[in-house]
């Protein structure tokens, strides 16, 4: 369904025209920048070939980058001619472990290790494409400086898939680095292209959009013995496959889904290396979503529970970091920001091809800057036409094939964003 949140609209709204004449003039570039950052992706805090080159572009825009923030974060500030607010714009630049299998002509063939692996490099998420669209805003904000009201702060992000395990990064460090202490904007504004929302189409939401993330590790404790004489020893493989199983029961049955949904997913699991010895221990590593804080804490509690009670009746024993590190809260929509700014959005694609997306399970570090300002983070659509977007690889898939065509939508949307909220034409 479109999406009114409370401002109706006789009319779709203009786009402006300094938009079209920008899409017009840097719409090759936008292509050209994410293709190469698409060949070349790099892993979370590994992000150095990129952060080089959007350092690069920015200086040959006439800008004055400050780069290594949060290890290889880059940020610049681009200060308009005229009095007016300040505002940031955000990409994320980090691609994922995955082997790409898209068949494209710029597919990425890198390697990298991760978690004590070689694994293929892709950018099945599309930061690329995020990475390209803010380089193209940032030159048409550039171009127009001289009549440009206030200033922006865009900030290329590394890390948002979450950094090593033991390392810091993302968008916690970069503010714990002091991102908004010499420069506190009024808002800041962020997208994401997503393979459930057809090319052409901007799905937003007033409120929670994406859920809080929260990653845990459970090591399930045994003892090792021959493969041929189970009863040598405690068999961790047993016990951590009894917990995986009860452990869907703190969703299923513990948890209120008639209040907000919750996910608890286990992700990998290692434990052994030969098929006739049962191994001292086994692994496992995942992740939690929630939308509410009190559930956020009782799932906690629910899995610690599970985990130290189901390896005691096996005569297991369990380490477990639930969670195990700092996770992502809910990225929520600032709902006088969502409503002023939706006649923006409407002008690019058209009033009926925005519309409101149900809740989403998957997170966001940019919900760390909206606790540091108003916030406003949509999705552009990234599927072709002539396939179902509800049966499309979707993002994080090794087959994730962005239509193109998201590049020029996501350029237009968020440069007229920013346009409208710095001459405060917005609805």
């Amino acid at each position: 369904m479109s999406l009114s949140l409370a401002v109706p609209a006789l009319a779709d709204p203009a786009q402006r025209p300094e938009v079209a004449a920008a899409a017009q003039k840097l719409q090759q570039q936008v292509v050209d920048w994410r293709r190469d950052f698409h060949r070349h992706p790099e892993l979370s805090n590994r992000e150095e070939r990129t952060a080089r080159v959007v350092a690069d572009e920015l200086r040959r825009m006439g800008l004055e980058p400050k780069t290594g923030i949060a290890h290889h974060g880059v940020v610049a500030i681009i200060k308009g001619g005229r009095p007016g607010p300040r505002i940031a714009l955000r990409a994320d630049m980090d691609a994922l472990p995955v082997t790409e299998r898209t068949g494209l002509p710029f597919a990425s063939k890198a390697t990298a290790q991760f978690r004590g692996e070689t694994v293929g490099v892709m950018h099945a998420c599309g930061h690329d494409a995020h990475t390209g669209i803010l380089l193209g805003v940032a030159q048409a904000l550039v171009d127009m400086r001289a009549t440009l009201p206030g200033e922006v702060m865009l900030v290329f992000q590394p890390a948002e898939e979450g950094p090593p395990v033991g390392e810091e990064g993302g968008a916690s460090l970069m503010l714990a680095q002091g991102l908004f202490d010499g420069f506190k904007p009024e808002a800041v504004f962020g997208l994401h292209v997503f393979s459930t929302v057809p090319a052409g189409q901007i799905a937003v939401r007033s409120g929670p959009l994406m859920a809080a993330s929260d990653r845990f590790t459970i090591k399930v404790v045994g003892r090792q013995t021959h493969g041929s004489r189970p009863w040598g020893g405690v068999d961790p493989i047993v016990a951590a496959a009894d917990l995986v199983g009860t452990a869907q029961t703190i969703v299923s049955r513990r948890t209120d889904l008639a209040k907000l949904p919750a996910v608890v997913t286990f992700g990998a699991i290692k434990g052994g290396i030969r098929y006739n010895i049962i191994p001292d221990d086994v692994e496992m590593v995942g992740t939690i979503r929630t939308f509410d804080e009190d559930m956020r804490q009782k799932i906690f509690a629910d899995l610690r529970n599970v985990s130290e009670h189901v390896a005691a009746a096996h005569g297991a024993r369990v380490e477990a970091q639930v969670p195990d590190s700092e996770g992502n809260p809910p990225t929520v929509n600032d709902p006088a920001l969502t409503a002023k700014m939706l006649p923006s959005l409407q002008a690019v694609v058209g009033a009926g091809n925005v519309f409101e997306p149900p809740l989403q399970m998957g997170a966001e570090d940019f919900s760390l800057y909206g606790q540091k300002a108003p916030a406003l983070f949509f999705f552009v659509g990234a599927t072709g036409a002539g396939i179902d977007p509800a049966t499309a690889p979707g993002n994080h898939s090794p087959e994730f094939l962005l239509d193109e065509k998201a590049l020029d939508v996501g350029f237009r949307a968020l440069l007229q964003v920013s346009l409208d909220y710095l001459h405060g034409t917005t609805g």
